[in-house]
């Protein structure tokens, strides 16, 4: 029997759904019965995560995804992922209170980049990610050199995130072009899409090659770390 996987979603709702459809098209099946068992508390809700750890709100979203992880795990989940790069900086705290083990997405896709031989990694993630250096602490852990976009640049992945894709609207080309450009001429072999709304980037094949999906790398962990086989295709996730 696989594990119970338990998803704390909603952070935003797309992005969740998007997850998903990544778990169940990566487990390897022969019917529907082959499917890992899922139980998702989607919780748009939830307090902005980037707003508060850049103290521009007071509002905690720890005490609320805390008590969703309970609620998982109380309803038979035994393993816990969060498809939000930004929740992670509050992985430690969530780690002590959820009674079953929760996947460390930043630390994830660095063990993975590490296992492709990758030495310098650019990141394009939201403002509380970049500030909070959850990916920077990840890779370097790993001895992986990483590059953050400059001001300007930030600005415009922040401009895809929350005033294209969490309205619903496809995601520009011109401000993603700008920022890919400047973090391959900063010599990044791989450009991590270190926040589950630039997922969809890669989902509409906006990237090109050289780009890596964090909430790819989510959802393969997921699956194996459930049980589950992966499909052959989703081994290497890195864009070519």
């Amino acid at each position: 029997m696989y594990k119970t996987l338990g998803i704390i979603g909603g952070l935003g709702p797309l992005a969740t759904a998007y997850f998903y459809e990544l778990i169940t098209n990566m487990t390897e099946v022969a019917r529907d019965q082959d499917h890992l068992e899922i139980l998702i508390h989607s919780a748009p809700s939830i307090p902005d995560r980037t707003a508060y750890i850049l103290g521009k709100s007071d509002e905690n979203p720890l005490p609320r995804m805390a008590e969703i992880g309970k609620e998982l795990a109380v309803n038979g989940a035994e393993l816990i992922a969060i498809p939000c790069i930004t929740a992670h900086f509050f992985h430690h705290d969530l780690d002590n209170i959820i009674p079953v083990p929760i996947l460390n997405l930043p630390v994830e896709v660095a063990k993975y980049l590490k296992s492709e031989g990758i030495k310098k990694a650019g990141i394009m993630a939201t403002d509380g990610t970049i500030e909070s250096g959850l990916f920077q602490k990840a890779l370097s852990a790993e001895g992986i050199e990483s590059e953050i976009p400059s001001p300007d640049r930030q600005k415009d992945v922040m401009h895809i995130i929350y005033e294209d894709v969490k309205v619903g609207k496809d995601p520009e080309t011109e401000p993603f072009n700008r920022v890919r450009s400047e973090l391959k001429e900063k010599g990044c072999e791989v450009i991590i899409l270190g926040c589950t709304e630039l997922s969809i980037l890669k989902r509409n094949k906006m990237t090109g090659p050289g780009f890596l999906d964090a909430m790819e790398v989510l959802a393969k962990r997921s699956v194996e770390e459930c049980g589950a086989p992966l499909r052959e295709e989703y081994e290497h996730l890195i864009t070519k």
